[in-house]
């Protein structure tokens, strides 16, 4: 494995709200190999943005191990110019929440030999949105029977 690419998406209702994230692991020659989607709790739009940046990380190492990541290049695809723009140093960071998950993910990235964040527009990232959307309509089913 030398290069895995993954889409990353967060999403809230009511910004802030009750909020999930959707994360696709895919190989190199655009095959799926792993989906995620998780209820994250009330956050922001940018929070669950970087909440599905830490996941993905996250995940990886726990799936394929420390030592593989060391050799692997990342690339992680989000629609959030804001994450992409601060994780590149194209933007400021001046939210302090959004400072400490940027210095979570600036330390995961440590433990990979390449991780990169591109910008894709939201027609190429469906496959994460729609985990996010099935995570919270889930959450708001089960919110219904209680």
């Amino acid at each position: 494995m030398k290069k895995i690419i993954i889409h990353t998406d967060g999403g809230s209702r009511n910004n802030p709200g009750p909020s999930a994230i959707g994360v696709v692991f895919y190989n190199e020659r655009g095959e799926v190999l792993k989906e995620y989607s998780e209820y994250i709790g009330i956050a922001t739009n940018n929070e669950a943005e970087y909440q599905a940046a830490i996941f993905s990380l996250k995940k990886f190492k726990q799936l394929f191990g420390k030592e593989l990541a060391k050799n692997s290049e990342v690339e992680i695809k989000s629609d959030s110019e804001l994450l992409v723009k601060q994780i590149n140093g194209q933007y400021k960071i001046i939210e302090p929440k959004i400072q400490s998950l940027f210095i979570e993910i600036w330390n995961l990235k440590l433990d990979f030999k390449a991780v990169k964040f591109k910008l894709i527009s939201r027609e190429k990232n469906k496959e994460a949105d729609r985990l996010v959307n099935e995570a919270l309509d889930l959450r708001e089913r089960n919110q219904k029977l209680i």
